[in-house]
């Protein structure tokens, strides 16, 4: 009799409590349990296990229970995120595989700064609203640690009696992350108009030719705005087919990639306190009253890694702009890269590459070094024609020419090798000023006999001008190993070159300063070689 007494009490119990939860929601006097996010056993799973969790659609109720609002840090290999629950958006967004300075020490480079933090990176905007100021927000998930994989965060809110949902994936190999938002309308308003936010301070580093800019991408046409001031004032607007948009720099990029085929309008201008802000605003979802109505976009908040950006959706590779050049420079980068990888340095890997370059050359050069010395000697036959038609410029001319025509000479044959290089040079600029390898790749971190930091950096100047003086001052020696023109004037331009050069050169990159020093230094022993083999 106790024993059936107690199964009995035992029954009545379980039937009073779970009896009272279905009958309390249905009554609609408590908010049903939100979804769980992502378990701790989920997000630690084997790559091939882990699955975003599932959501089960909303469903509109009576009242919405707000949570109080707290941080969730996302940390995967490679980055760390803090995100505020109330609406998701971004606090913090540190990138563990890049410092903010080439100081020892220094602190990991965060893509939002606590003045960018102001403008709701990642916030969503319900029919021009902010959602994370305007609205409620219930949080019940857990902070996630994703050593593999992918997890998945759940945001549940209301905004006016709108219910809305944000289901944001994080993979544990790159920087893309995944975003649903699903919107509930009971309300019975016809549509709802969802944009997504951006927002950073300066993202570029101390290089002169490191730009901020406003960037878009329309049907894969890549395109973008670097006006402060034009940008400060009026912004930036663009519309169409937009495969991604935002802001970004020659190596960090912070953009929004809508789902394709959907027409998008970008917004962007520059706040007073300095920050980028940007916004991709979607066009109208069609609601129908107690119905779901998803919408999807993706997120990258990282470094312009080619790789990784080469297996990201909707052209976002684009955002890597190596010029009209490109054929040349990207075989050239990977060839740089291949050398690297062996030497384990990044100047010595330059100077490999400019001795593969030069003896690339060497046919042309050697050819433009005899042109130089025919020139020499047609010296005292151009003086005497120079003399003649002194009063008749149009007869010395075409005497001049036909000179030259008889003994073979061109007279543009000291320029040509130049000429020619000048795609190499473009192409391996691009290269240098966006390969995000570059930054940071040291060559001779101290300068010698001291503790200060010299080409520690190859993708800024050099901050004691040693490297492009000493460039000046072998193109000068090589000017002057020349063949003497027989223009005095054109002698005259040629010595100058060199000033000019060093002072066009003072503020470039050190990578790409030690190329064309390594490059002079070259020309200048083919050309001694030359001239004891003539």
């Amino acid at each position: 009799m106790d024993n059936r007494r107690l199964i009995l009490s035992i029954v009545l119990a379980v039937t009073i409590m779970f009896g009272w939860q279905v009958f309390a929601e249905h009554m609609g006097w408590i908010e049903p349990a939100p979804v769980a996010t992502v378990t701790e056993q989920q997000a630690s799973a084997p790559a091939e296990e882990a699955k975003p969790a599932e959501v089960k659609p909303l469903a509109p109720v009576a009242q919405f229970v707000p949570s109080e609002g707290r941080e969730v840090r996302v940390d995967t290999p490679l980055y760390e995120a803090v995100f505020h629950s109330g609406g998701g958006v971004l606090q913090s967004f540190k990138l563990k595989k890049y410092d903010a300075s080439i100081v020892p020490g220094s602190e990991l480079y965060n893509m939002v700064s606590p003045a960018a933090a102001t403008v709701a990176p990642m916030g969503l905007l319900v029919n021009g609203q902010p959602s994370w100021n305007m609205g409620q927000w219930s949080f019940s998930g857990s902070d996630v640690k994703l050593e593999n994989g992918s997890a998945t965060l759940t945001f549940l809110g209301d905004l006016n009696g709108t219910r809305i949902q944000r289901d944001i994936t994080f993979h544990a190999d790159t920087y893309l992350m995944d975003e649903k938002v699903t919107i509930v309308d009971p309300q019975g308003n016809p549509s709802a108009r969802v944009s997504y936010s951006l927002g950073a301070t300066d993202l570029s580093s101390e290089s002169t030719y490191d730009m901020m800019s406003m960037a878009w991408n329309i049907k894969g046409s890549l395109d973008y705005d670097s006006d402060v001031e034009d940008l400060t004032k009026k912004g930036v607007m663009q519309s169409g087919d937009i495969y991604w948009a935002g802001l970004m720099s020659n190596y960090f990029l912070s953009a929004v990639l809508p789902e394709q085929g959907k027409t998008a309008v970008f917004k962007g201008r520059i706040n007073e306190g300095g920050v980028w802000r940007g916004a991709v605003e979607m066009q109208d979802v069609k609601l129908e009253a107690g119905k779901a109505a998803e919408l999807k976009a993706s997120w990258w908040i990282g470094p312009k890694s080619r790789d990784l950006l080469a297996s990201a959706p909707n052209d976002l590779s684009s955002s890597v702009d190596l010029g009209v050049f490109s054929f040349i420079a990207i075989p050239m980068l990977k060839l740089l890269e291949w050398m690297e990888a062996y030497m384990g340095n990044w100047g010595f890997a330059i100077i490999a590459l400019t001795i593969l370059i030069k003896i690339v050359f060497w046919p042309l050069s050697r050819k433009s070094f005899k042109s130089m010395e025919k020139m020499k000697q047609l010296q005292p036959m151009m003086k005497q024609i120079q003399e003649k038609y002194k009063d008749d410029k149009q007869t010395m001319q075409r005497e001049v020419m036909q000179l030259y025509k008889t003994y073979g000479v061109n007279p543009m044959g000291g320029c040509l090798p130049i000429l020619v290089q000048l795609p190499v040079f473009v192409a391996l600029y691009q290269a240098l000023l966006n390969c995000i390898e570059l930054r940071h790749a040291s060559f001779i971190t101290y300068l010698p006999g001291t503790d200060m930091l010299w080409l520690a950096d190859l993708s800024v100047k050099d901050p004691f001008y040693i490297t492009p003086l000493v460039m000046g001052a072998t193109m000068f020696l090589q000017q002057w190993l020349s063949p003497a023109m027989g223009d005095p004037q054109q002698r005259k331009i040629m010595m100058v070159m060199p000033l000019v050069f060093t002072v066009m050169f003072i503020n470039f990159p050190s990578g790409l300063v030690l190329y064309w020093l390594c490059n002079n230094v070259l020309s200048i022993a083919q050309q001694a070689w030359t001239l004891r083999n003539k």
